[in-house]
Formats: C-alpha cells, structure tokens, sequence
C-alpha cells in the first residue's frame, strides 16, 4: 500500500518540474516541496498504515474480529 503511495507522489513530481521551471519565487519553493512529495507520502502513508493496522488489531481482539465461512458446491467442474 505504501508503494501505492509513492507512485501517487510521482504525480506531484511532474506538477513541480514546471513550477520551477517557469514559476516566482514562491512556485519554486512550492515546487521543491513538491519534488520531495513521493517520500512524503510513502512515509506517511507507512506510518498510518502501521497505525491503522494496530487499531484494527486492538479492536479486533475486543469485538472478535471479521469470520468468514466458505462452503463448496457440490460441483466441482
């Protein structure tokens, strides 16, 4: 999932190569932080996944968590 999130990063990386290219002042500061927006993401996204990941365990040891029953059909084709 993280790596889902760097690749997404890459999009602000193709977004920031014509602000600093053709922006002011503030565009390149705002383009150099979108240059570094894929390892932001994936650290971000690692940590909330960790995160979220923890929470579900916690509450998944308190309300039993997700069953799932699978049943075959008599045809096996």
């Amino acid at each position: 999932m993280t790596a889902l999130y760097v690749v997404f990063g890459f999009i602000y990386t193709l977004i920031s190569i014509p602000m600093l290219v053709f922006g002011s002042a503030q565009l390149k500061i705002m383009g150099v932080i979108y240059l570094f927006m894929p390892v932001l993401l994936g650290v971000f996204g690692f940590l909330f996944f960790v995160v979220f990941a923890a929470v579900y365990n916690f509450m998944a040891k308190r309300l039993g968590g997700i069953e799932v029953e699978v049943a075959t059909s008599g045809d096996a084709a």
